[in-house]
């Protein structure tokens, strides 16, 4: 395989129609956790750290989403915790300690069900946040690579991983270093990650989206804000939820 554009479109490709069929079953169940949590006017909290972080945007606060959805993010500590800006850096998503100040600091009601990605599933940040989400006895979905979580040793002080505490495991279907095209000297280039857990976000969406729908409910669900009233028509929906969803800091 070479290094090219059509080579890497041709991995993502068949990594997107692999992940797709394989984890069916598995959107269908997360769906089902999402869609009863919505019901019960819980909110749906998404978080990830590093380019994981992507994954908690493309849930939280975008068009053709729910409304009923909350972004946390590691610089919260910042902006809502009042910590120091020098408290950030990329080697804080490896600091379990930090998961309790981010729940903390997020509006988190007993309905409420999370969505945590990491693409390795053995931070330590990560894992604690997904064991305390379980101790307070939240529905948990996790997305992240079996591969690579499977290869790797938790850097969590248990010994476990993202998946261990999950609810329902969406697997991302990237390789191990998620790049995907070999580089003559070592190494790799061409991520999958971001675009296949992009795919089972919006995959487990729109099931959340068929189940309200089939039960005869209206889903809440955001318009562009870059078309006619569509500020009018997301501020109603949020004000539903206020004090409880932020779409991104």
């Amino acid at each position: 395989m070479t290094v090219s554009a059509e080579d890497y479109l041709a991995v993502v490709t068949e990594t997107i129609g692999r992940v797709a069929g394989s984890q069916r079953e598995a959107v269908g169940r997360a769906a089902d956790l999402i869609a009863d949590a919505v019901r019960a006017d819980g909110v749906v909290h998404a978080f990830g750290t590093g380019h994981s972080e992507a994954l908690a945007m493309e849930i939280a606060g975008r068009a053709g989403g729910l409304v009923p959805t909350n972004r946390i993010a590691l610089r919260d500590l910042v902006l809502l915790g009042g910590e120091p800006a020098e408290r950030l850096g990329p080697l804080l998503e490896r600091d379990p300690a930090v998961a309790h100040r981010l729940y903390e600091l997020a509006p988190v009601r007993p309905a409420d069900v999370f969505v945590l990605a990491s693409n390795s599933g053995v931070n330590g940040a990560m894992v604690e946040f997904a064991a305390l989400v379980k101790e307070r006895g939240h529905g948990l979905v996790a997305i992240t690579s079996a591969l690579h979580s499977g290869r790797m040793t938790s850097r969590h002080p248990s010994g476990r991983k993202l998946a261990d505490f999950a609810d329902v495991v969406l697997d991302n279907g990237a390789p191990y270093g998620d790049a995907t095209l070999p580089l003559p000297d070592g190494g790799a280039v061409g991520a999958v990650s971001s675009i296949t857990a992009a795919l089972l976000a919006q995959q487990v969406t729109v099931e959340v989206v068929a189940r309200l729908l089939a039960a005869g409910e209206r889903p809440p669900v955001y318009l562009s804000a870059n078309i006619p009233d569509g500020d009018a028509h997301n501020a109603a929906l949020e004000a539903r939820y206020a004090g409880r969803i932020r779409r991104g800091s």
